[in-house]
């Protein structure tokens, strides 16, 4: 073996050793408190599947074989019976993957000693970490769905090599793009056609819209566009969105047979409000959910829940400041389901609100995020071969499940106050 290669290795072996140590039992503290999803629906590793396929029986409809007989009645014939329904859901994971290097500088400086390979790489773990599970939070509730829908966009020309894309209101979650200059993309007609692949230039947060670069706009962009991330569509997961609209087949269940396969809508025709809420909830228990309800919603639908006076707020022994105060956490009433809390969150747009029975969700796959490689044991870093860095990597196979999708609402049609246009 060369010295070089030999130090190579030997430097690999000391950045493995130095990142179990320093990460090993904090990589979950390092995930932002705003991403709702991802730290609150459980994840359910491969011991709990079967090959490679997540199997769950699911209850699709109710035994029917009862007898009716009168008081005077005996010995009398029984009706047959009528089974329930039980289907064999299935899901399998999908993939990501992030990349992140560290320079032979940077790894070189880092060998004296763990808080010298902390101070060098703690921004890049920390980056990674918020970067991934970020991805795996939008991708969690619009999965399948796309980023965002375009308005309008300027004329298109051959010659152009930038524009300015508006997304509809409806559309627009801020934390999707918060941060996103830099990320490539793909952008689709409402036909299923590609337009191509971008890049985000710019991002403008007052008015709903994204400069986006490319060699050549040939085929164009107008509006009802779909923007996805590069490499995404087709190759993610269904998330929230998906799921709840779903009226297909889902999971190798159709919900155009079995109704507790398809989960309610409810039209919000304008601001949102707690009399809404509560008449949204009613859908769900009609199909059988008595327990929480977790509302999800827009930080300017929020804003209108905090100015409706209608509110149901528990002002009993489990009050609480985060939950009730202005500029709470969250908002917690009763409804005829049971306990209902909403939370804000920069990654829902503003046209929806998902009101989720969240022990219904889980992700299921072969591994949560993790800088673990699959079958590399801790071996963390990688030697590239034509840069002068290493290579780290985070590693996900998941996909989000739902047993219930019946117990959960779709709210559309939501038109935040502050838009709307007073004749």
């Amino acid at each position: 073996m060369s010295t070089s290669n030999k130090f190579s290795t030997d430097q690999v072996g000391n950045l493995n050793g130095f990142f179990k140590e320093v990460y090993a039992d904090k990589l979950q503290e390092l995930i932002p408190e705003g991403l709702k999803l991802v730290n609150m629906i459980k994840f359910i590793g491969k011991e709990k599947q079967g090959g490679n396929l997540f199997h769950q029986p699911v209850i699709l409809g109710m035994e029917h074989g009862v007898t009716f007989a009168s008081s005077d009645d005996d010995a009398f014939n029984l009706n047959p019976p009528v089974a329930g329904v039980i289907k064999d859901a299935q899901v399998r994971g999908n993939p990501m993957v992030m990349r992140s290097l560290l320079g032979y500088t940077a790894a070189s400086r880092s060998v004296g000693g763990k808080n010298a390979f902390m101070d060098a790489t703690k921004y890049i773990v920390a980056n990674m970490l918020r970067s991934m599970s970020k991805k795996l939070e939008i991708h969690l509730l619009y999965g399948q769905k796309g980023y965002g829908v375009v308005a309008s966009a300027p004329s298109n020309s051959t010659a152009e090599t930038a524009k300015t894309l508006t997304i509809k209101p409806a559309e627009w979650a801020p934390g999707i793009w918060a941060g996103g200059e830099g990320m490539p993309i793909e952008i689709v007609s409402s036909a299923g056609v590609s337009r191509g692949e971008f890049t985000i230039a710019s991002v403008d947060m007052d008015t709903r819209s994204v400069k986006v670069t490319s060699s050549a706009f040939q085929a164009g962009v107008d509006a009802d566009d779909v923007i996805y991330h590069k490499g995404a569509r087709g190759n993610e997961f269904a998330g929230i969105h998906a799921i709840l609209s779903n009226t297909g087949t889902l999971f190798n269940i159709s919900a155009s047979s079995y109704n507790l396969w398809k989960a309610n809508s409810y039209d919000a025709a304008g601001p949102l409000s707690f009399d809404k809420i509560a008449k949204a909830s009613s859908r769900a228990v009609e199909k059988g959910l008595d327990s929480k309800l977790t509302c999800f919603v827009n930080p300017r639908g929020w804003s209108d829940l905090l100015n409706d006076q209608a509110a149901l707020r528990m002002y009993d022994q489990s009050y609480s400041s985060a939950q009730l105060q202005q500029g709470a956490k969250s908002l917690k009433f009763h409804s005829q389901n049971g306990e209902l809390e909403i939370i804000p969150s920069i990654y829902i747009k503003e046209g929806y609100c998902f009101m989720l029975a969240i022990d219904e969700f889980m992700r299921v796959g072969s591994s949560d995020i993790s800088f673990k490689r699959p079958g590399y044991g801790d071996e963390f870093f990688r030697d590239l071969e034509n840069s002068a860095a290493y290579e780290l990597r985070l590693f996900t196979d998941q996909a989000l499940f739902c047993m219930a999708p019946g117990k959960n609402v779709l709210v559309t049609g939501i038109v935040n106050s502050d838009d709307v246009v007073t004749p």
